[in-house]
């Protein structure tokens, strides 16, 4: 039977994941449709990816009450708190919607789970983002800098203004190291639900000098279609079974859109193939299987690293063919 799969936009994210959901779905139906509509089109689609960039939230209430699984990459803190909510919805509709999806959160998710479930014990997480994909991601980092930024220290919630708590962060090469900063993200709200015994969580982006100048102002002037090659970064920090305190880092460099379409597309073929559960989805919730997850983001074109003192592939060591 053909898979029919709606896709909610058809910016740089969109398109690439177009083009990767025969690998996963051969011979699928792809169904675009138009994110300022009434989401009717959709109707019948057996999952459906909302792509698009500004809020999602009324896209995916239409769907929930439609009975469509929904797929969201959205990275918007407020959006990813309005999607949490439809959880009772979409468990009466019988439905899974997965929130974030994308590079972070989403992939970043993933790879907190890969990490942590290599510790005996997990008391901190770090993420850390670099780059961003279209015009619509790239507003999204502006507005991110000048909002508040939510973390965990020593089990109790945390909120600084965003652009402070400057930090060096070493991502996977060719991008090497930025400064970064807190910066208003969904990432921690989703890591704490997924890893309720960690005491310290924090999510942080890169960022210049002109980039927290100008982040309480309206863009200086139009964004480029598309950033060059992005990156994403995960410490985890904790113990190993012989009880000694280890650190563990995982991450990708790789153009901010590719990666958030694998993810995307890896957590569609879940939905299609009928292993999520219905109601709210989150990357890095331990119910999923985060390897094959990592395994299908791979075969989509996204190298995952991990680094032990020298570079190498993850999750097992190498790419996949």
């Amino acid at each position: 039977m053909v898979s029919r799969v709606a896709l909610v936009g058809n910016g740089v994210t969109g398109s690439r994941i177009a083009k990767r959901l025969n690998i996963v779905a051969p011979g699928c139906q792809v169904i675009q449709v138009d994110p300022r509509g009434d989401m009717s089109a959709a109707h019948g689609a057996d999952v459906a990816i909302l792509a698009h960039g500004g809020p999602q939230i009324r896209s995916a209430t239409r769907l929930v009450e439609m009975g469509v699984p929904i797929v969201s990459v959205t990275d918007r803190s407020a959006d990813v708190q309005a999607l949490l909510e439809l959880d009772y919805s979409a468990r009466l509709q019988g439905v899974p919607l997965v929130v974030g999806a994308g590079m972070s959160p989403g992939l970043t998710g993933l790879l907190a789970r890969h990490l942590v479930e290599q510790l005996e014990s997990c008391d901190e997480i770090h993420v850390a983002v670099h780059g961003t994909a279209g015009p619509a991601c790239a507003r999204q980092h502006h507005r991110a800098l000048a909002g508040h930024a939510h973390g965990l220290h020593d089990g109790e919630p945390i909120v600084k203004p965003a652009g402070s708590g400057r930090e060096l962060c070493w991502f996977p090469e060719p991008v090497g190291a930025y400064d970064c900063y807190r910066a208003e993200l969904p990432s921690p709200m989703l890591i704490h639900q997924n890893f309720p015994t960690v005491h310290r969580i924090s999510a942080r982006v890169s960022a210049n000098r002109r980039d927290r100048l100008t982040a309480r102002l309206p863009m200086l002037r139009p964004p480029h279609s598309e950033g060059g090659v992005g990156a994403v970064r995960v410490e985890v920090r904790g113990r190993a079974a012989t009880g000694e305190r280890i650190t563990l880092i995982a991450g990708v460099a790789e153009l901010v859109a590719t990666s958030a379409a694998a993810t995307a597309t890896a957590f569609a073929a879940a939905v299609l193939d009928g292993s999520l559960h219905a109601g709210v989805v989150s990357s890095g919730a331990a119910e999923l299987d985060t390897l094959g997850l990592l395994h299908t983001i791979e075969r989509l074109g996204v190298r995952l690293q991990e680094f032990t003192g020298i570079p190498h592939f993850s999750p097992e060591k190498r790419p996949l063919d």
